[in-house]
């Protein structure tokens, strides 16, 4: 177990929550700008729903959900990815990732490996069950979980760290 998580208690009022959001829909915008240097590097990395998931677990569901809503509306637009035809999917997926994460930084109050396997889990899931209604096939809705494991990986590890590290500012 690690260091307990101190969730700000921001309302959609306060100026606080987009600027956090802000400052994540950025991280969303260049980390996956990164990953598309690798070839089909989006759907390893998975890298749009990184900053969401720090976001959503440090400062709770309104700043995620801004982050999970704006990131790839914003990338969309800017850069073609994600494309229109899975927008949709990927918003879903977005926002059920700021849910989960708030969620589980809520109720278990602390940041852990295992928490963030079980945020990741959660989202995954979810979007796989999702997907799999929408596109009529477990093939296109379990694909994360054959090509995107190094990104889940990502942010697990990743999440775990970059979370902690912000606990302890």
């Amino acid at each position: 177990m690690e260091s307990t998580v101190n969730l700000y208690s921001l309302s959609l009022k306060d100026i606080k929550t987009y600027l956090f959001a802000m400052f994540f829909v950025v991280g969303n915008i260049l980390f996956p700008q990164l990953c598309h240097l690798v070839p089909n590097g989006g759907h390893i990395f998975l890298p749009i729903y990184f900053f969401t998931l720090i976001g959503a677990y440090k400062y709770g569901w309104k700043v995620g959900l801004l982050t999970a809503v704006a990131s790839p509306l914003v990338n969309s637009f800017l850069f073609g990815m994600p494309a229109p035809a899975v927008l949709p999917l990927i918003l879903v997926k977005s926002v059920l990732l700021a849910f989960s994460a708030a969620f589980v930084a809520a109720r278990f109050k602390e940041v852990s490996l295992l928490l963030m396997f079980l945020v990741v889990m959660l989202y995954q899931v979810s979007g796989c069950l999702v997907e799999t209604i929408v596109e009529g096939s477990f093939a296109a809705g379990f694909s994360d979980f054959v090509v995107g494991i190094p990104g889940m990986l990502v942010q697990i590890f990743g999440g775990f760290l970059v979370v902690r590290f912000l606990l302890k500012k």
